[in-house]
């Protein structure tokens, strides 16, 4: 009897799998698809019907940064290298900022709240859930005035404002969840408030920094309409020079877009790898006990 039980969990277990994985595939086809395309010729990424076997070529991510043209024969760089380097250093550099600016906030939002704590807070939202394309005219004329145009740290500062929000709801919901015992102890004991954030809290919500990290991340990676009106020639991110790609006398050139996708993938799945740990436990963070 208990030999068929354990049997039974072991069916059900691995049906469970079966589903988990059959799903996921299905997510993650169209990934595999872009990864595909981007190791196929010009006539292969534009197949009908698709084919799935096929020779493949680099060919794609040699023309993301220098590309051959047939009057000169010559290699001409493409700046991709540049774009590449620009959005790694304002996406991250946005994040770090926020994050630092965002943690503070909440830390003193659910440590000493204030008469109206809860407006105030949804007053902070409220910044977020308007629409870029709203707010742009102004933001524009802002940094036309201050100069901030074509720059870095108007980038930066700007991408930073927008993870502002963002960043302090997610961290005062993982301080409001910490035991304040700990804290009350080492207050007792002398420690001062400094102390206490950075030596008592802060070790204890390593995984909300990771969770808020990676989402603030995504959102500033793939930010478009802001770098496209508001960088210049050298501060330009890849999501507005991959716009650049598309069209010419050829068409769409898909092998060359899905090279340029798939390299901007890498970045955000590698710091979502390194800190999967952090992260699985940030997502989760008051729903289960580790």
């Amino acid at each position: 009897m208990r030999f068929r039980r354990k049997r039974e969990i072991g069916r059900a277990g691995l049906r469970r799998s079966l589903v988990a994985t059959i799903i996921s595939l299905i997510y993650f086809f169209p990934v595999l698809w872009i990864i595909l395309t981007a190791f196929k010729t010009h006539n292969d990424a534009l197949a009908v019907p698709p084919i799935f076997f096929f020779e493949p070529t680099l060919e794609n991510f040699v023309n993301v940064f220098s590309r051959a043209y047939t009057k000169t024969s010559e290699a001409v760089d493409t700046g991709f290298a540049l774009f590449f380097f620009n959005s790694i250093f304002t996406a991250g550099t946005s994040v770090v900022l926020a994050l630092i600016i965002g943690t503070v906030a909440a830390y003193g939002f659910s440590r000493f709240p204030l008469k109206g704590n809860d407006t105030y807070m949804f007053i902070i939202l409220t910044t977020r859930m308007l629409p870029p394309i709203i707010v742009i005219i102004p933001i524009f004329l802002m940094f036309r005035v201050t100069g901030f145009s074509g720059t870095y740290h108007g980038l930066i500062l700007l991408y930073a404002a927008f993870n502002l929000p963002f960043t302090i709801w997610m961290m005062k919901s993982f301080f409001d969840e910490l035991p304040r015992d700990i804290e009350d102890a080492a207050r007792m004991d002398g420690s001062s408030e400094w102390r206490v954030f950075f030596r008592v809290c802060l070790p204890q919500v390593k995984a909300g920094i990771a969770a808020t990290a990676v989402f603030g991340l995504i959102l500033t990676w793939n930010e478009f309409l802001f770098s496209l009106l508001l960088s210049g020639v050298n501060t330009r991110t890849v999501p507005v020079a991959m716009a650049q790609t598309i069209g010419g006398d050829i068409g769409v050139r898909w092998g060359l877009l899905a090279a340029i996708e798939t390299l901007f993938l890498i970045p955000v799945v590698l710091v979502t790898f390194l800190l999967q740990n952090q992260f699985l436990r940030g997502v989760t963070f008051g729903t289960i006990k580790r």
